[in-house]
């Protein structure tokens, strides 16, 4: 269904919704014999769906039709229209004046809203495409530099030289390839184009992938492990989700200096399963933790070494994967030392067999 349609599906409902309740509570009115507190609650009922709904249209048929339901079932004589009253014009003319107000003030609240977020996601655009340039500029500068010392001066470097440099092109490589794939994501799932496909993985099947994918990319580096012993089964797009663990893991390596251990703990709580990805370098700098997921860093941060490159597009990919599964990421410092990363998914089942 068309979100257009479906939000005036919901507006109608909401509007019948609101005004079957207001006659209920003005038939218990009616026996109390709290007649002058009916036209009040109408009036409130015009103020709430004019709130609640988009555009004038909904309000305004709530002010007509509030109107009729006064005259017709709690207006002497009862159920026999008549708009001869004096109060019954000045009634609707208010209710009208009501719907009016309120919708115009509730649109041009709506469309500062709308208008806050294009700026804010014009900003975040902004701000990911400079720290793009920034961190493709260096690894590319250097594929182009060692590529073109081994072309102009093959005979003058030995077979280490040669080797040194292939090697560096490889890593630089590597780094642009997994650069690209976050990028990929990050801006389908932004967009909207790409629809997530959950399906319940088992979380030793996901650790085991990607810890074999890590040691691939970083084989002297241990990771300690501690997941539950039982079964679990996570709905997810188990793709993404490595891609999340392995960003995380990965920023560890390029970013928390000093550290001499690193570790992934999941842990279940009432149907969540619990991603933890901790170690014990530098922590991270209390003006950062706030924006370490907007993708980008502040120009005075940036830095030529390759081993040293800007975390925050992996990052803001992990927080956007996150969130399209409907879970929440969220970055601390430990206090005994360190940085603890730590997302939240929804889990099926869990079992101990």
């Amino acid at each position: 269904m068309h979100p257009t349609t479906k939000k005036r599906i919901t507006d109608a409902a909401l509007t019948v919704l609101i005004l079957a309740a207001s006659f209920g509570i003005s038939l218990l009115f009616q026996k109390f014999s709290v007649w002058e507190q009916i036209t009040t609650l109408f009036a409130f009922s015009v103020f709430l769906i004019s709130l609640v709904t988009d555009g004038y249209l909904y309000g305004a048929v709530s002010a007509i039709l509030s109107v009729l339901i006064i005259n017709h079932a709690f207006t002497y004589p009862y159920f026999d229209t008549d708009f001869s009253a004096p109060s019954s014009i000045i009634s609707a003319i208010i209710m009208l004046v009501i719907s009016i107000l309120t919708s115009a003030f509730t649109t041009k609240m709506k469309e500062w809203q709308r208008v806050e977020a294009e700026s804010e996601k014009e900003r975040m655009r902004a701000n990911l495409l400079r720290a793009v340039s920034h961190d493709l500029r260096t690894p590319l500068t250097t594929i182009y530099g060692a590529s073109s010392s081994i072309v102009t001066n093959y005979d003058k470097l030995s077979d280490a030289q040669r080797m040194q440099m292939a090697k560096g092109i490889r890593e630089d490589s590597e780094w642009l390839i997994r650069m690209v794939e976050n990028l990929l994501s990050i801006t389908r799932i932004d967009s909207g184009t790409v629809q997530l496909i959950k399906t319940p993985t088992v979380l030793d099947e996901l650790i085991d992938s990607v810890i074999l994918k890590f040691k691939k990319r970083y084989p002297d580096q241990r990771v300690e492990l501690d997941i539950p012993d039982g079964v679990v089964f996570i709905p997810m797009d188990a793709i993404l989700i490595e891609q999340v663990l392995l960003n995380i893991l990965e920023n560890a390596i390029h970013h928390a200096k000093g550290f001499t251990r690193l570790a992934l703990k999941v842990f279940v709580i009432d149907q969540k399963a619990i991603f933890e990805i901790a170690d014990d370098g530098c922590g991270i700098p209390a003006e950062k933790l706030d924006r370490i997921f907007l993708g980008y860093s502040d120009k005075a941060e940036s830095t030529a070494d390759t081993q040293s490159r800007n975390a925050g597009i992996g990052l803001s990919v992990c927080a956007t994967i996150v969130k399209a599964h409907g879970g929440d990421i969220t970055a601390e410092n430990a206090k005994s030392g360190g940085a603890v990363f730590r997302f939240v998914l929804t889990t099926e089942e869990v079992s101990n067999e």
